[in-house]
């Protein structure tokens, strides 16, 4: 199993950052109390995150991250709703950092999944090349030479 990259023990439950998810526990007094005592885990994969809101922890309130999902209907009225809500986890000034860190590594994470993949820029003709050498080398049999430019070259 797949440790957790980055873990928040929030005031309504704990946040926990993987590779290609996010794990929602309900722990706790406060947790149970507001999301009810028969709640399981909520995994929310990184692709179904729409988006992500952050409202920090100051010296009288908490603060809270909540996960936008697509095709979703969040609380949108603070924390006082975000504390109910299931995509939510509140968390205590002293947590602002934590969260900072997690937003960022969740965005980079998801950036990963939505970058573009690179086609490989070498050419067939830099590839016979490479195999030449090989074969000049004696590192490979004319054979296996002509099989690979020939599979390099489309016949």
């Amino acid at each position: 199993m797949e440790n957790a990259i980055l873990v928040l023990n929030g005031v309504n439950g704990q946040l926990e950052v993987y590779s290609n998810k996010v794990v929602i526990r309900r722990k706790g007094f406060l947790a149970k109390m507001t999301q009810g005592f028969n709640k399981g885990d909520k995994e929310i994969y990184l692709n179904q995150i729409s988006g992500i809101q952050v409202k920090n922890g100051g010296n009288i309130t908490n603060g809270y991250i909540q996960f936008s999902l697509a095709g979703g209907v969040e609380n949108t009225n603070g924390l006082k709703e975000a504390i109910n809500d299931e995509n939510t986890v509140v968390f205590k000034k002293i947590d602002n950092e934590t969260v900072a860190q997690i937003k960022d590594k969740i965005e980079a994470l998801r950036n990963q999944l939505t970058a573009p993949v690179m086609a490989n820029n070498i050419s067939s003709a830099d590839e016979i090349k490479k195999f030449k050498e090989l074969f000049d080398a004696g590192v490979i049999t004319e054979v296996e030479f002509n099989l690979k430019k020939k599979e390099l070259l489309g016949f």
